[in-house]
């Protein structure tokens, strides 16, 4: 039913003189430096650490390989990347789901590094401790909990969530310390998940706002993943001492979204303004959901 595997395959024996060691072609005379049948070197010997470090960065991490070509016009000409992608010229350019893990994995890992994973990293949490009984507040949208002089207190959320926000808080100082650090730990964990699961629901409002175009989900997508990773970058620069240049990085996310919903899909301003207006208020519910979640995990877990 199925093919027989070469020879070199179905043994872990080193190929004879004249045979390629890959699928055990025989060579021809003299040998050429790849073989004619797999392509494979046919001269090989263990690599060197230079060349391993030269195989890591090659063409992806070179001067004028595909990741710099790549940012250069992710971040110099909105939207550009993606109507490159849609037109079909990808080959010199890194493809939109590697491009986005790849920024959003070194920026999480930045944020995990910078970031202080006391308790108040997932939200509202505020801790005095001066010798005396600890006080602090959770808050969440629906209600808030915490310690007051000591004695634990929840309003306006299910009984359920106050009974383990209780075995959660209702510690000793020291106890409570180490939990906090616990959950902002659990929370970072989480943090990236959460917002990978972001970019698909991006991508259906901007499918939704567009139904006129006539584009598939997975071209929206594209267009969510590159300017997802622009949006990453620029959480990125607010993490460091720009001397207040880290409002601009702010401010440049929904210009650079705009322009690059131009250079896609086109269209009048004042409807491409009303679009993205949509898309930003559903957006911004599916984060604040998500954000939510994360920092309930983070505090029940």
């Amino acid at each position: 039913m199925f093919e027989a595997a070469p020879a070199a395959l179905r043994s872990a024996q080193p190929m004879p003189p004249g045979h390629c060691r890959n699928c055990a072609h025989v060579l021809p005379e003299p040998t050429p430096p790849f073989c004619p049948q797999c392509g494979q070197e046919t001269q090989l010997r263990p690599p060197t650490l230079g060349e391993f470090v030269q195989q890591f960065g090659g063409a992806y991490l070179s001067t004028e390989g595909a990741l710099w070509r790549t940012l250069k016009l992710l971040l110099l000409k909105p939207g550009e990347l993606t109507h490159q992608y849609l037109a079909g010229r990808r080959k010199h350019y890194v493809l939109p789901l590697r491009l986005y893990l790849t920024i959003s994995l070194l920026v999480l890992l930045v944020l995990r590094l910078a970031a202080s994973v006391a308790i108040n990293a997932p939200g509202g949490v505020v801790i005095s401790d001066s010798g005396k009984p600890v006080s602090m507040q959770v808050d969440l949208i629906a209600g808030s909990a915490g310690l007051k002089d000591g004695v634990f207190f929840c309003n306006d959320l299910p009984a359920w969530v106050c009974e383990r926000l209780k075995r959660r808080l209702d510690l000793k100082p020291d106890a409570l310390d180490a939990a906090g650090r616990q959950m902002g730990e659990r929370f970072i964990a989480n943090l990236g998940s959460a917002l990978f699961l972001l970019v698909p629901s991006f991508a259906l409002f901007m499918k939704l706002v567009y139904l006129n175009r006539g584009l598939r989900y997975t071209e929206h997508l594209v267009f969510g993943l590159h300017v997802h990773a622009f949006w990453f970058l620029m959480v990125a620069l607010t993490m460091l001492p720009l001397g207040g240049l880290e409002d601009l990085a702010l401010l440049a996310v929904p210009l650079y979204t705009v322009r690059a919903m131009r250079r896609v899909y086109g269209g009048r301003f004042g409807w491409r303004l009303l679009r993205a207006a949509l898309v930003s208020t559903l957006y911004l519910l599916v984060l604040t959901v998500a954000m939510v979640g994360v920092a309930l995990w983070a505090l029940l877990a």
